[in-house]
């Protein structure tokens, strides 16, 4: 199967993506980083470096695909998503640029990755929790910036 990898770069979608290689897999890998910053880089996929918040970059690499892996986001852990929640928000670009070409193309499946934050921060304050689950989501009140850019990217 040819699988896109979307956030490739990044620690848990380089792993991803070796994965699928190992598999037998065709993946095409893309992230915004120069490919020299990626966590991981995979002589056995195609690597692009690529700016997914435009719909016809997304177009190009979506095409001749069987399954979209979206984990594409600005993000770089709570204390970026604290002081950066404009640029967090901006990637509800990707994830509306990847679904509208995802659908253009007949993309058999599509898997977004979404994130805890996106969850009611009031629930979220309690230290034992038995865990979240879809219902605690609502009301909705997920983290300012990230969270709001996930549940809005889910609900799409």
């Amino acid at each position: 199967m040819k699988y896109l990898v979307a956030g490739a770069g990044g620690f848990i979608g380089g792993h991803l993506s070796k994965r699928l290689i190992d598999a037998g897999h065709e993946v095409t890998c893309v992230d915004i980083k120069p490919i020299d910053l990626w966590f991981q880089k995979h002589s056995k996929s195609e690597n692009i470096s690529l700016d997914l918040k435009i719909l016809e970059n997304c177009e190009s690499v979506t095409k001749n695909q069987d399954f979209v892996i979206n984990m594409a986001c600005n993000m770089g852990g709570i204390g970026f998503i604290e002081w950066n929640k404009a640029k967090c928000m901006i990637s509800v670009l990707i994830n509306t640029h990847m679904l509208m070409a995802c659908k253009k193309f007949n993309i058999k499946k599509y898997f977004f990755s979404s994130s805890a934050c996106a969850y009611n921060t009031n629930i979220q304050k309690n230290t034992f929790i038995e865990g979240l689950k879809e219902d605690d989501a609502y009301p909705a009140f997920p983290e300012d910036g990230y969270g709001w850019e996930k549940l809005f990217s889910e609900r799409m």
